[in-house]
C-alpha cells in the first residue's frame, strides 16, 4: 500500500511539473489522474487495499468538513442570538473501537468539532465521556457519534 501511495504522489508531481501549473486544484487533479492510471495498470491483478482505502479517506474527510461546518453554524447562531438554546451535558459513549490510535482519533475529531469536547476515557477503554453544548436526546447524540465518526474510523482502519 505504501508503494502505491508513493507511486501516486510521484505521478502527481510529474503531472504538476509537466503542466507547469503549481496550483492546489491542479495537484488534486493530478492525484486523481494518477490514482486512475494506477488503478487501470493493476486492473488484472488482485485488488490492492489502497484502491479501497483512498475513496474511504476522501469521504471521511468530506464528512468531517460537513460536521465541522454544521457545528460552526450552530455555535455561531448561539453566539449571535440573545436567547440561549443550549442544553449542555456530559454523555458516556460506549466504544466499538479498541486501539489507542482509533480512540485518540475519535476523541480528537470530537474535540475539533465546535460545541463538543472529549473529557475522559474509562479505565477499560470502553466508554468515552464527551461534553456537548447541545444534548436534546442522549440516545440520538450517542447514535450520531457512533454512526458518524466511529463508523468511519472503523471503515478506514479495518
Amino acid at each position: 500500500m505504501k508503494n502505491r501511495f508513493l507511486a501516486n504522489l510521484i505521478l502527481t508531481f510529474i503531472w504538476v511539473a509537466l503542466t507547469g501549473t503549481f496550483t492546489f486544484p491542479n495537484m488534486i487533479f493530478g492525484f486523481f489522474l494518477s490514482y486512475f492510471l494506477l488503478y487501470i495498470i493493476t486492473r488484472g491483478r488482485r485488488r490492492a487495499k489502497y484502491f479501497r482505502l483512498v475513496p474511504k479517506v476522501i469521504l471521511f474527510f468530506l464528512y468531517f468538513i460537513k460536521e465541522l461546518l454544521k457545528a460552526n453554524i450552530q455555535v455561531a447562531w448561539e453566539v449571535a442570538t440573545p436567547k440561549l438554546h443550549m442544553t449542555p451535558g456530559i454523555v458516556g459513549i460506549p466504544l466499538d473501537i479498541t486501539s489507542d490510535a482509533e480512540i485518540t482519533m475519535l476523541a480528537n475529531l470530537i474535540t475539533l468539532t465546535p460545541g463538543t469536547l472529549s473529557l475522559d476515557i474509562s479505565e477499560d477503554k470502553k466508554v468515552l465521556y464527551v461534553h456537548s453544548m447541545y444534548i436534546k436526546d442522549k440516545e440520538e447524540f450517542i447514535r450520531g457519534i457512533k454512526d458518524g465518526f466511529e463508523k468511519r474510523i472503523i471503515e478506514i482502519t479495518s
